[in-house]
């Protein structure tokens, strides 16, 4: 009996065990269930589509993607456009888009009608989709600009096309010209696994006062890289029913990123014009500030860039420098011709400036005031950056000289990209006395020499020289553009 007792306890002893290590997981399996849901619960609701994108495609941070060099394919463009511009604007997408190469999306407003032929563009513009209609929704009476919101919700429209291996978004209007090639250099420097938002300011203090220094003004182009654009989606709607007030969408798009935690006030970037200017470029794109050239909005706003061309004109023109060689588009260097004490300015690809005097670097670095602030009545100081009067004095009013052509060549066994610039018009005043009476008046044609295969870094500072010429009265000047020597002094 003892035996069979022993037994007996032996065997309801491993059944107990059993018991209890089927309740031990029971109880485990039960307990990081909860946990799981009660972390799922305290998420913001998302659509459907949002919540199945994460598992449809990997993100930027995935290590495969982060291993390849960003380029082009990386970038995704959302711009923003209405059945009311769309025709007249899309000529200036035209000229940044690149068939087959850049992805994106233009957003209307509404639907185009089927009859209509001249929206369609199956390579050289993006495709074209509608924004979400939200005119239904209970917050929408409370919009003060509706058309604001249905802006602001465009990088929700642009993740929701659910493109693989995106690493950028960029948003932007459908009058702002791009500069692509300088775009992917940017961000190919960029974590993009990162929070980025990148942006340009206003040119005009008082709008920066009106609205905010800190924020990026979103016609010339807000960058967002992936994590970034993937967090703002999620947090969107509960940022517009916090701020149905808001009048612009760039400055939703500020008030939602800094409610993140987001940096927001670290990433401006020169490159990004908003051109919130009247009138004339002319003196604003001669002295670009020595930063990569990213992008140009209000086109329509402004005259055209250059002489006896329109708008849509200019802006292709423009691109055909920009085709060769976008990393020293509009990036000033300045040299000196000594024998005549002139001065000569190159804005690659745009200008060339001959002063009939020595003028020191700090004072041609910045733009003649050929343009006005977006508010016309605005008094000093009107800009953000240092201006110089326009000017009848003939020792400091210059000689205007416009991008005519371009061409790559070999020169002395060298390839060489050779940009030729010509004559406004007759400057109109006597030569300046004070710097040995050297007129420029005579010339009427600018050669400038620059090498093909050496991409200006970013921020960099080249160095020129004025060729000899023949005859003293030569019509044409030649001008090479080269590395600074070390410890090179750029002065007469």
């Amino acid at each position: 009996m003892v035996w069979r007792l022993d037994r007996l306890l032996s065997g309801w002893q491993c059944r107990t065990m059993s018991v209890l290590w089927v309740l031990l997981f029971a109880s485990y399996v039960l307990f990081f269930t909860y946990v799981r849901d009660s972390q799922h619960s305290c998420q913001p609701h998302l659509p459907a589509a949002a919540v199945k994108w994460g598992s449809l495609w990997p993100t930027s941070s995935s290590t495969a993607a982060a291993a390849t060099p960003t380029n082009l394919s990386h970038i995704v463009f959302g711009i923003i456009s209405s059945l009311k511009t769309v025709k007249t604007r899309k000529p200036l997408i035209e000229s940044w888009w690149r068939p087959n190469m850049t992805r994106g999306y233009l957003f209307l407003d509404k639907a185009p009608p089927e009859t209509d032929e001249s929206l369609r563009c199956p390579s050289t513009c993006p495709p074209i989709r509608i924004s979400e209609d939200i005119s239904h929704w209970d917050l929408y009476p409370k919009f003060k600009h509706a058309v604001q919101i249905r802006i602001f919700r465009t990088i929700l429209d642009t993740f929701r096309e659910g493109d693989r291996d995106v690493r950028w978004f960029v948003m932007a209007d459908d009058d702002t010209v791009f500069f692509v090639d300088n775009i992917v250099e940017l961000l190919s420097k960029l974590d993009h696994t990162k929070h980025h938002y990148l942006w340009g300011r206003s040119e005009s203090v008082g709008s920066n006062a009106v609205i905010s220094f800190d924020m990026g003004y979103g016609g010339a182009g807000l960058v967002f890289s992936y994590p970034t654009a993937e967090v703002l989606v999620q947090k969107m709607d509960g940022c517009i029913r916090r701020y149905p007030e808001a009048w612009t969408n760039d400055g939703l798009t500020y008030r939602c990123l800094n409610d993140q935690g987001i940096a927001v006030s670290t990433s401006f970037q020169k490159g990004f014009h908003q051109i919130d200017l009247h009138d004339s470029l002319a003196g604003f794109l001669s002295s670009h500030p020595q930063a990569p050239l990213l992008s140009l909005h209000h086109i329509e706003l402004v005259d055209p860039i250059f002489p006896s061309k329109n708008r849509v004109e200019s802006i292709h023109h423009l691109m055909k420098p920009a085709k060769l060689d976008q990393s020293r588009l509009l990036q000033q260097t300045i040299c000196y011709r000594k024998e005549m004490n002139w001065t000569v300015s190159v804005s690659w690809g745009y200008s060339v400036h001959i002063h009939e005097s020595p003028l020191p670097r700090n004072i041609l670095q910045h733009p003649i005031e050929t343009f006005n602030p977006w508010r016309r009545k605005d008094r000093f100081p009107k800009f953000m950056f240092n201006t110089r009067n326009v000017s009848r004095d003939p020792c400091q009013a210059p000689h205007w000289f416009f991008f005519e052509s371009i061409e790559e060549n070999s020169l002395e066994d060298e390839d060489t990209i050779v940009t030729t610039y010509t004559r406004a018009r007759n400057r109109g005043l006597s030569p300046c006395v004070l710097a040995g009476n050297h007129s420029a008046d005579h010339v009427n044609r600018i050669r400038v020499l620059s090498p093909p295969k050496a991409r200006l870094e970013a921020g960099g500072v080249e160095c020129c020289d004025v060729l000899p010429v023949v005859a003293e009265k030569e019509t044409a000047t030649t001008v090479r553009i080269r590395p600074c020597m070390e410890a090179e002094e750029i002065v007469l």
